[in-house]
C-alpha cells in the first residue's frame, strides 16, 4: 500500500515533513484533504477517494494530522461544537466520543458567534467547545471512511485520537491497563472550581500537583500548583496569562513563557477557568535530574516499536521544548541501557492500549531517586521531532517505512 491521504493543514511543517519523507523514499506525494475545506463543505473524504480511484483501486493509508496552527480551522471547530451547529455535508453530528457525560461546554457560544471571532494572537478560545467540535468531525470522518472502504486503513483510528486528546480518558484507560501513571487527585466532576480543588487537596493531604487542561496540547493550560504546608503560600507556574476588563469578560491567553503567580486572586481566576473547561488534576512526581535541570522523555512508538526519543531538560517544572527546555539524548542525561529499555517498554505498553493506532509520542517521567517510569501523556501527533534520527531515518521517514514499505 503506497497511496496515502493526509487530513491536515496544507503547507504546514507537519504536512511538508511527511511529503518530503515520501519523496526521499521514492513514494508519490500524499493527497491532502484540508481541514478547512472539510469544515466549510468545499471538499470531503469521498471526493478525494474518487480522485484516488482514477489512479489505483488499492485502499490508501489514512492519516489524521494535527488541526492546530490555523485560526480559521480553530474557529470552524468551535462553531461545529456549538449546540446549534448544523454543517451541510457533515451528516448527523454526534457526541459518541465526547466522554464528559453530556456536560455542556464551559461558557458556550453560538455557531454564528464563533464564526465572527477575530484572531488575537495567543488568545485561548473556548477549548471545551473546540474539543466537542473536533470529536464531531472525527466521528464524521470515521463514518465516511467506513462507507468508502470495507476496512479503512487508519494510521491512528479517529476514536483513538479523540481518546488520546482527552487526558481524563487517557488516564482512565492507562489505569485500567495497570500502567504507571501519576495518581489523580479526584474525579474531574468532583473538581468544578478552585474551592473544591483546595478541599480535595486538604482531604488527601496533597500539597503539590499538576492541573492540566484536559484537551490542551503542549504546555497550553498546564499549571504546576503548590501550597506551602506551613505558611499556606501558593504558587502556580503556568503559560496562562489573563487580562481583565471593566466592561467585558477577561481574556485568557498563552504567553508562551512560564509565569509564576503567587497572589491567590489571580490563581483562583486561572484555576477556575481551566477547571471550567475540563481538567485532569494529578500528583506532582519529582523528576529525575541532569546537572541543574530536571527532565522527562518524549518516546515515539511506531507500529508497536519504540524508535526516536529525546530528553527534555528544564530548570522549571514544565519541560515542553517550546519553553526553551534543553533537548538532549538519553545517553547525554546519563541513562543506562537498562533504564532506556524500561522507557521503551513502558511506551510500547502504553500505545498497545490503543490497538488501532500505529503512531504516538509518549511522554515518560522517571522519578527522582528511584527512576521509576510514569506515563504523563499520550500524543497522537507527537512525532514532530526535529533533528532526531533512528537507524538513519527521521520520524516521518521511519513511519513511512514501517507503515507502507
Amino acid at each position: 500500500m503506497k497511496a496515502m491521504i493526509i487530513i491536515g493543514n496544507s503547507g504546514n511543517r507537519r504536512t511538508n515533513g511527511l511529503q518530503a519523507a515520501r519523496a526521499r523514499l521514492g513514494l508519490p506525494p500524499a493527497f491532502v484533504l484540508d481541514y478547512i475545506d472539510v469544515l466549510q463543505g468545499k471538499s470531503s473524504l469521498r471526493s478525494l477517494a474518487e480522485r484516488l480511484r482514477q489512479i489505483t483501486d488499492e485502499p490508501p493509508l489514512l492519516r489524521i494530522d494535527a488541526p492546530g496552527e490555523h485560526f480559521e480551522v480553530e474557529r470552524e471547530l468551535i462553531a461545529l461544537g456549538a449546540s446549534d451547529a448544523d454543517r451541510p455535508g457533515l451528516g448527523d453530528l454526534d457526541d459518541r466520543w465526547l466522554k464528559t457525560e453530556g456536560k455542556a461546554p464551559f461558557q458556550p457560544v453560538s455557531s454564528r458567534a464563533a464564526r465572527s471571532m477575530k484572531e488575537i494572537k495567543g488568545k485561548l478560545y473556548h477549548p471545551s467547545q473546540w474539543f466537542r467540535g473536533y470529536c464531531r468531525l472525527l466521528s464524521q470522518l470515521e463514518r465516511e471512511a467506513g462507507q468508502l472502504w470495507t476496512e479503512p486503513c487508519w494510521m491512528n483510528a479517529p476514536e483513538d485520537i479523540a481518546a488520546m486528546f482527552d487526558k481524563r480518558l487517557t488516564h482512565r484507560l492507562l489505569s485500567s491497563a495497570v500502567l504507571p501513571v501519576p495518581r489523580r487527585l479526584a474525579a474531574p466532576e468532583a473538581l468544578p472550581d478552585y474551592d473544591a480543588l483546595r478541599e480535595a487537596m486538604d482531604s488527601e493531604r496533597v500539597r503539590r500537583l499538576f492541573i492540566k487542561l484536559a484537551t490542551g496540547s503542549g504546555a497550553c493550560g498546564v499549571i504546576a500548583y503548590q501550597v506551602n504546608p506551613v505558611t499556606e503560600a501558593e504558587s502556580a507556574v503556568t503559560t496562562i496569562g489573563v487580562e481583565n476588563y471593566a466592561a467585558k469578560p477577561p481574556l485568557f491567553y498563552n504567553v508562551k513563557k512560564l509565569v509564576n503567580y503567587t497572589e491567590q486572586r489571580s490563581i483562583r481566576q486561572i484555576v477556575n477557568w481551566v477547571l471550567g473547561h475540563g481538567a485532569h488534576v494529578e500528583q506532582w512526581i519529582p523528576k529525575a535530574a541532569y546537572q541543574n535541570r530536571t527532565f522527562d522523555i518524549r518516546q515515539l512508538v511506531v507500529s508497536g516499536k519504540s524508535c526516536h526519543s529525546i530528553a527534555r531538560a528544564s530548570k522549571t517544572p514544565i519541560t515542553n521544548l517550546h519553553l526553551d527546555s534543553q533537548r538532549l539524548s538519553l545517553d547525554e542525561v546519563g541513562l543506562s541501557e537498562e533504564l532506556q529499555a524500561s522507557v521503551r517498554q513502558c511506551a510500547e505498553q502504553t500505545l498497545a492500549v490503543f490497538p488501532r493506532s500505529a503512531v504516538a509520542g509518549i511522554d515518560v517521567l522517571l522519578s527522582s531517586g528511584s527512576y521509576r517510569p510514569f506515563v504523563l501523556d499520550v500524543n497522537p501527533f507527537g512525532d514532530l521531532l526535529y533533528d532526531c534520527y533512528y537507524e538513519g531515518s527521521n520520524p516521518y521517514e521511519w513511519e513511512m517505512k514501517s507503515c507502507l514499505i
